[in-house]
């Protein structure tokens, strides 16, 4: 179930009392890539190689994912965000830029937020915001939110069934079924079915209701660094600049074409363009 990645090394950080498995390779400014749901670093090793090309990459496995501890608490995203940037400065990265994808996402915003005087550049990738004003009315419509919230039910139903849940779930979720790779998915299903992860993917939506709350807060120091939101032209694409534009003053970005949720695997050249482009413009 090892996935590696060639340039690319792995290694366990002490960080905020737990242990957090990081992925580094290549050289130049850093740039911390956060994962969603149910993914782990692995959602991004198209697009790294050639970030790496231009950053010092950073991927790591969330609390509660991959090799990554799953404690019993801290899924809230502030202390998951405390985690990534203990993750950076522990690497000797005192200036970084981050790009979060789905759950990433809503963990690099606070990061940026509580760390302004590390943080240089925030991308959020395809993902609705606790804080933002269509919270409540965009995540009704995404039954997954609902369930995974449930006490102790899902992980009582996925189990043992890690790779027709997760499948099926992300096949949901793609456009461009071309790059919808069954041994990827075979990387996730064997990475939630190892002790615990099941239950600490579920508590990042179970803290939901807290991240709202949180979220309303930084609405009233807006970011001033420079932000960039992409999304799917099929998923959430349109609405990701005028999102994040409640959240920051420097906003851009947009939709990605014929691409849905997992943007980097779908489309990781584009990703990629969009990122070197976004870094290197300021």
């Amino acid at each position: 179930m090892i996935a590696t990645l060639k340039g690319f090394s792995q290694q366990l950080v002490s960080v905020n009392g737990i242990k957090i498995n990081a992925v580094t390779g290549g050289s130049g400014p850093p740039i911390l890539l956060l994962h969603g749901w149910p993914e782990t670093w692995w959602g991004w090793h198209s697009a790294m190689p050639l970030l790496a090309e231009h950053f010092s990459v950073v991927a790591i496995d969330l609390r509660g994912a991959g090799f990554s501890d799953c404690p019993l608490d801290g899924y809230d995203k502030a202390t998951m965000a405390r985690d990534a940037h203990e993750v950076m400065v522990a690497l000797g990265h005192e200036h970084y830029a981050v790009c979060g994808h789905d759950i990433g996402g809503m963990v690099a915003l606070p990061q940026a937020t509580s760390y302004r005087e590390a943080v240089t550049h925030l991308a959020v990738l395809d993902v609705p915001l606790p804080g933002w004003t269509e919270w409540e009315a965009s995540t009704a419509k995404l039954w997954h939110f609902s369930f995974h919230m449930n006490r102790d039910l899902p992980e009582r139903l996925i189990h043992g069934r890690e790779y027709e849940y997760i499948s099926t779930f992300m096949a949901e979720r793609f456009y461009d079924h071309n790059t919808f790779d069954p041994a990827d998915i075979d990387i996730y299903a064997k990475a939630m079915a190892l002790p615990g992860r099941t239950r600490g993917g579920m508590e990042w939506y179970r803290t939901l209701p807290v991240d709202h709350t949180a979220a309303l807060e930084y609405k009233k120091q807006p970011l001033e660094i420079p932000v960039l939101g992409l999304g799917g032209d099929q998923r959430f694409g349109g609405q990701m600049v005028p999102m994040l534009k409640e959240f920051a003053s420097n906003v851009t970005g947009g939709p990605i074409a014929r691409s849905s949720h997992y943007l980097a695997e779908e489309r990781p050249d584009e990703v990629a363009t969009a990122l070197i482009e976004f870094l290197t413009a300021t």
